[in-house]
């Protein structure tokens, strides 16, 4: 029977719909690098994954395109992009139940941790957790699973057990298999049921406050 202790959520797609400032902002990037693309749904894939894999996967750019094409990103997204962002609409009421009932709400994205730090201020909602862990803006630990395990390190007098990520997309439920933890996919964001399951999450929800069932069963 798992007792879960501490939860981190994904930032991008989980806590907030970032939407128009990833995608406006990859848009600027690729516009840079004498890519043209006007239909922003496009850039949806964008919205999750690091960016050094989908530059790479999606524009087949090399490592110093991938490199010059966040510089853009970057470039834009610093200035406005971060705050182009609106927050699920049950998120305060979600961590404000999960705070009171005694959760430690920890933060794990691979967003730079600098700019979900901003994020999480612009909603004011940084109160609720007590650690928040992203990539390195030298592009370093951008892989989930490394900013899990990093997060467990953090914590060494529980185990495994007492942990649970949530997140939308497969990322976030590779990163938690790879570290042997549970993990929550949600629908509201921008992983489809099917990739969700496809990518083993222990359990999938379809609304923001069903997180609280699940994590309150202590299955």
């Amino acid at each position: 029977m798992r007792d879960y202790k501490i939860i981190l959520f994904d930032l991008d797609g989980t806590l907030s719909d970032p939407k128009i400032g990833i995608t406006k902002s990859v848009q600027y990037a690729l516009g840079k690098m004498g890519v043209i693309e006007p239909n922003l749904d496009k850039l949806e894939p964008f919205i999750g994954p690091p960016l050094q894999e989908s530059f790479s996967t999606i524009y087949q750019f090399t490592n110093e395109q991938v490199s010059e094409a966040i510089k853009f990103y970057r470039e834009r997204f610093v200035e406005k992009g971060m705050f182009e962002n609106e927050m699920y609409s049950n998120i305060p009421e979600l961590l404000k139940e999960l705070k009171g009932n005694g959760y430690e709400l920890v933060v794990a994205t691979s967003k730079p941790t600098v700019f979900a730090e901003q994020i999480l201020k612009y909603f004011e909602i940084e109160a609720f957790f007590s650690l928040v862990v992203g990539s390195n803006l030298d592009g370093t630990r951008i892989a989930k699973g490394e900013i899990i395990q990093y997060i467990l390190d953090q914590y060494p007098e529980f185990v495994k057990d007492n942990f649970i990520m949530i997140g939308d997309r497969k990322h976030d439920m590779i990163g938690a298999n790879q570290v042997g933890i549970d993990c929550i996919g949600v629908t509201y964001g921008y992983g489809s049921e099917e990739e969700l399951t496809r990518a083993s999450s222990t359990f999938i929800v379809h609304n923001e406050l069903d997180i609280l069932n699940v994590v309150n069963k202590h299955y």
